[in-house]
């Protein structure tokens, strides 16, 4: 099946001391711009079949740089898809958006986001079960499409939200909603997914600047029936499962 790199929005004015959310008009800021540069350049050696993103400027604008890349090479086999997807749209933080963070950990409900964070649901907001479940839908569903489309050594990119990212790699991991506080993806990270038949694998997390050359389809593979087990003993890595 192919392979997703999930990718974290870059910086912008608001990333860190205040909650966004779904704020309209947050777009990246000079820094942000210099990662999504940065990253774009990365990912430009990989023949790329689609690019999904949340609707967000800071996501549009990210996933923007990327495809921009892809449009320069002149390589390129096939036409890049572009899709804007609501499934992989930030949280919704109902009261708590455009708060600062400083302000919100006072507040009770942090201590349940942090330490139970399937039993919240967002002052007229979101519960972040449902959030993980449209993105965990999504994921799988474009995951589907691109692989009937494009074959299963396909590559594609979603561009989504740190809280997002999170649910879409415990999912991947086997891991229980209250548990997804352990992974971290910064901002312009990307995290790897391979889905299969089997299971998900998860190739990398919050990678801010490795190589990404080593995750282009191969120009002829035949694919075995042991394609989509796990490598016993590890593999050789450069993203092979």
């Amino acid at each position: 099946m192919p392979t997703v790199l999930l990718v974290r929005h870059g910086l912008t004015k608001m990333t860190g001391p205040v909650l966004a959310g779904r704020t309209p008009g947050v777009h990246l800021d000079e820094r942000g711009q210099r990662q999504a540069a940065t990253l774009a350049e990365r990912a430009a050696s990989l023949p790329l079949a689609a690019v999904v993103t949340s609707p967000l400027e800071r996501c549009v604008e990210t996933a923007g740089a990327i495809r921009d890349a892809q449009q320069g090479q002149r390589a390129r086999r096939t036409p890049l898809g572009w899709h804007v997807d609501d499934r992989f749209i930030e949280c919704g933080y109902g009261d708590w958006t455009g708060k600062p963070i400083r302000e919100l950990a006072k507040d009770p409900l942090w201590k349940t986001v942090q330490a139970q964070p399937s039993a919240v649901r967002f002052p007229n907001g979101e519960a972040l079960a449902d959030m993980s479940a449209r993105a965990v839908a999504g994921v799988r569903d474009w995951d589907g499409r691109i692989a009937e489309e494009y074959g299963p050594d396909a590559v594609w990119v979603a561009c989504s939200h740190g809280d997002v990212i999170k649910a879409i790699v415990a999912d991947a991991l086997g891991l229980h909603l209250d548990q997804y506080q352990r992974i971290v993806p910064d901002p312009c990270s990307v995290s790897i997914v391979r889905y299969t038949a089997t299971r998900p694998y998860v190739v990398r997390v919050n990678d801010t600047g490795g190589d990404l050359a080593g995750f282009a389809p191969p120009k002829r593979r035949r694919r075995t029936k042991a394609a989509d087990d796990a490598t016993v003993g590890g593999g050789a890595g450069g993203g092979s499962v």
